[in-house]
This record gives structure tokens, C-alpha cells and sequence, in this order.
């Protein structure tokens, strides 16, 4: 007798996958992090050093480029999620690593300071199409549920960038010439970038008659509402100037760190603790993306991360440039929330947003808090030049950076806390009704007895 039952979706000959490839995918993102932050976040404050040292030029004009290279890929990241809907995943990855490699060949052979701000242009246009927002493009559509715990794997390539290519960068420079280097490098990303966009970026779930997260059966979709004005969206500010503010204060701080902490420590001290700071990155944003409620309210644990932060900056500032323990302690504290500071303002635009929207939300975050932070090592530079020495302290007064970091953290935990009530309000007036909700096409959002936010 033939038995009635079809064989399960995930089995279909030809047509399905064995395996969810969600996963696959979020492997395949974190490579794109390591080498999206390895070359276009951890690389230019390297590339400054190399271009000054070689050229002759003033400081101050090649980390004018740096900021150019960071601002320019803002204006690029706004607009991300429109690329992506008109070219698809894998043409602007690969055009993002072909842009990356050969923004790098014109930082090494940048003559006049006019090339050299011109690569800028290229090189910053593939750290956006490489950068936190694409990688939230690239993961988001496979999972829902499991969305944290997704692009906690993903964005923990970033992390990885810096351990592989700060000193992979210092050593090639030293053994083959930036140009060298550039050519070495670039090649592998494009190579690497261009196989990985073809093979996991090119469809995505529903092309392949897949579901979110696996699951066996689609979840209804909301009916679909207007288009958000974003400017005026009280939630969509909060969101972006917390995140300013965050990342305003951790590139401040992770600019200035090292110095900092060399005339206690020793250079080899100093390099112990700046790992223990990566280590400790990976492993928050790892707790948080396994360990995360899916009913949490994730403005309230973005605060939290921020307080974490802050803490740290504080035992920093209590060690006052003596007390080993406590600038142990200062810069576990500060690590522990340095993942997460990335990670997790595409997790409240998931809770916060309609699925439609999210995308959008991401990117302009994104670009906000890039613009914003472009000019933070800048702006602690200055303050250390200012400002008379701390004792023992080269260069300016590390207590007044160790304060401004804390005092910044603490306004972005602040700006959460406060949205929250705005948040809730907003939500109210968009809410779907109930009969949506309760049909399941609305996940819950933060457990504080007000409505939820529309989420994907």
C-alpha cells in the first residue's frame, strides 16, 4: 500500500535543500566581516601611519582622509537597501570588495594629496557595501526568531578583522611595501568575496521555498503600511542618536587606548589588554546573541550594554593610571559591550519596525552613527592636546578621556531609557489591529505591558 504522507518539504528531490541554509549564510557574512572591518575599519588608522611615514605629509591632512573615507561611506550607506533592491546582494558585494581593493591600490600610490582623498572615496563606497548595514542585509532575511543569535555569528567576523588584520597589516607593509600589501590583500577579498556572493547571496529563502528560520510553515504576513517619514519618527531618531553616541565614545576611546595605556604597561602590556578587549567583544556578543529573550525589550538591553560601557570607562578612570587591576577590570567591562554596540540597534530596528521598513531603518542608523564617529578619534585627539598631561601620561590627560567616554556612554543610555515611553507611544498609534495580532502575524514586542512596536 503507497503511503499517503509526501515526504517532507526539506526532502523534496531537486526542488528544496537538505539542510537549512540559513546558517550557511551567516557563516558566509561573517567572512565578508572579516574582511569588511580587517580592511575598511581596522585599516586606515594603519594606512595613515604608512602614507605619512612614506610621503612626508602632515598628520592632519592624512587623517583628514581617514575621516573622508568614513563620512563618504555614510552617504553611501544611507542609500544601501536601495542598491540592494535594484542590483541584489551579490552584485554589490562584489562591487563593494572590487571598490575596497582598488581604494587601497590608490591610498599606496596616492602622489598628490588629491589622489589620496580620491581613493578615499572608493575605498569608504566598499567599507559601506561590506560594513554593519550590509551584513544585516545578508543574514536578516533567513532568520526571525533567531535573528540575534544569527547576527551575533555574523558581526563576530568584525571582531576577528581586527585580531587577523591589524598586525597582518603592520607585517605586510613592513615585508612587502603598502602597495604590496594593497595588491595581496585586495586580491584575496575579491577573490574570496566574489566566490561567497555567488554561492550563498544570490537567492534567498523564498526563491528557494524556504521559510524564516526553518520553520516548516510561512508566517502570515501583516498587511502592508505606508511607507514611514522616518525624520520625524520619534523612534528612528532615539535609535540613531543612541547609536551615535555609542560609537562616538567607543572609536574615541579604542583610537587613544593603546597609548594610553603603554606608559603603565609596557607596549607588550598594553597589546595584552587591547586582545583581552577583542576577546571579551566576542564573547558578549555571543551571550547576548544566544541568551537574548525573544520578548525582551531590547532598547532596555541596549541601555544596559551602554552602563556596561560606561562602568568600564569609569574603573579606567578610577585606576588613575596606576592601579593595574582596576584597568583590567576597565577594559573587560568596556569590551564586554564593544560587540554588542554594533549588533544591537539592527535587533531593536527588528522589534521597533515593520519588516518593510527594517532594511531602510539599518542603514540610515548606520550611516548616522559612521558620520558621527568619523570624527571621534579627532575630537579625543584634540582633548588630549588641550588639556596639560596627566602624571605619568603622554599626550594630554587620559582621566578626561576616560570621563568624556563615560559621560557619552551615559547620554546614549539615557536616550534609550527616555524613547522607551516614546516608543511605546508611537507604536500604539501604529499598531495593527488586534485580530493581527492575535493571529500571530505581529511577534510580541518588549515585555513592558504597553503595545508592541510592528515587527518582521
Amino acid at each position: 500500500m503507497t503511503d499517503p504522507t509526501p515526504p517532507a518539504p526539506d526532502r523534496l528531490p531537486g526542488r528544496l535543500p537538505a539542510r537549512f541554509p540559513g546558517w550557511q549564510v551567516a557563516w558566509a557574512a561573517f567572512v565578508v566581516a572579516v574582511f569588511g572591518w580587517g580592511v575598511g575599519f581596522y585599516g586606515p588608522p594603519i594606512f595613515l601611519q604608512a602614507v605619512q611615514a612614506s610621503r612626508g605629509w602632515p598628520v592632519s591632512l592624512v587623517s583628514a582622509a581617514v575621516t573622508c573615507h568614513f563620512l563618504f561611506g555614510a552617504v553611501v550607506v544611507a542609500d544601501l537597501a536601495r542598491l540592494h533592491r535594484r542590483f541584489g546582494l551579490v552584485a554589490v558585494t562584489r562591487a563593494g570588495a572590487l571598490a575596497t581593493a582598488l581604494g587601497m591600490l590608490g591610498w599606496a600610490l596616492a602622489a598628490e594629496p588629491w589622489q589620496l582623498f580620491a581613493a578615499t572615496l572608493v575605498s569608504g563606497a566598499g567599507w559601506a557595501a561590506t560594513g554593519a548595514a550590509a551584513i544585516n542585509a545578508i543574514v536578516s532575511p533567513w532568520f526571525s526568531r533567531r535573528r540575534p543569535a544569527a547576527l551575533s555569528l555574523a558581526y563576530n567576523g568584525a571582531s576577528i578583522g581586527g585580531v587577523v588584520f591589524s598586525p597582518l597589516w603592520v607585517a605586510l607593509i613592513a615585508g612587502i611595501g603598502f602597495a604590496g600589501a594593497a595588491g595581496l590583500v585586495g586580491l584575496a577579498m575579491v577573490a574570496t568575496l566574489w566566490l561567497l556572493a555567488g554561492r550563498h547571496f544570490r537567492d534567498g529563502p523564498a526563491a528557494l521555498g524556504l521559510h524564516p528560520d526553518g520553520d516548516a510553515a510561512p508566517a502570515p504576513v501583516p498587511p502592508a503600511a505606508p511607507r514611514l517619514r522616518l525624520r520625524g519618527d520619534r523612534r528612528f531618531r532615539s535609535l540613531a542618536l543612541a547609536s551615535s553616541l555609542g560609537l562616538f565614545a567607543q572609536i574615541g576611546l579604542i583610537a587613544h587606548l593603546f597609548s594610553l595605556l603603554t606608559p603603565v604597561l609596557g607596549a607588550g602590556g598594553a597589546g595584552v589588554l587591547a586582545g583581552l578587549a577583542t576577546a571579551f567583544a566576542i564573547l558578549g556578543r555571543s551571550l547576548l546573541g544566544w541568551l537574548l529573550p525573544a520578548a525582551a525589550d531590547r532598547r532596555l538591553v541596549a541601555a544596559g550594554n551602554y552602563g556596561l560601557q560606561a562602568a568600564g570607562s569609569l574603573a579606567l578612570l578610577a585606576a588613575g593610571g596606576e592601579a593595574v587591576p582596576l584597568l583590567v577590570l576597565g577594559v573587560a567591562l568596556f569590551g564586554l559591550g564593544l560587540g554588542n554596540t554594533t549588533s544591537l540597534p539592527p535587533l531593536i530596528a527588528q522589534q521597533d519596525f515593520a519588516a518593510a521598513e527594517t532594511g531602510r531603518v539599518v542603514a540610515l542608523v548606520t550611516a548616522c552613527s559612521q558620520a558621527a564617529y568619523a570624527f571621534a578619534p579627532l575630537a579625543f585627539g584634540a582633548l588630549r592636546d588641550l588639556l596639560p598631561p596627566a602624571p605619568g601620561l603622554p599626550g594630554g590627560s587620559a582621566p578626561a578621556l576616560y570621563a568624556l567616554a563615560a559621560a557619552v556612554q551615559l547620554a546614549a543610555l539615557l536616550v534609550l531609557l527616555l524613547s522607551r515611553r516614546a516608543g511605546a507611544s508611537s507604536a500604539a498609534r501604529s499598531a495593527p489591529p488586534p485580530a493581527d495580532r492575535a493571529a500571530g502575524r505581529i511577534p510580541h514586542g518588549p515585555a513592558s505591558g504597553r503595545t508592541p512596536a510592528p515587527g518582521c
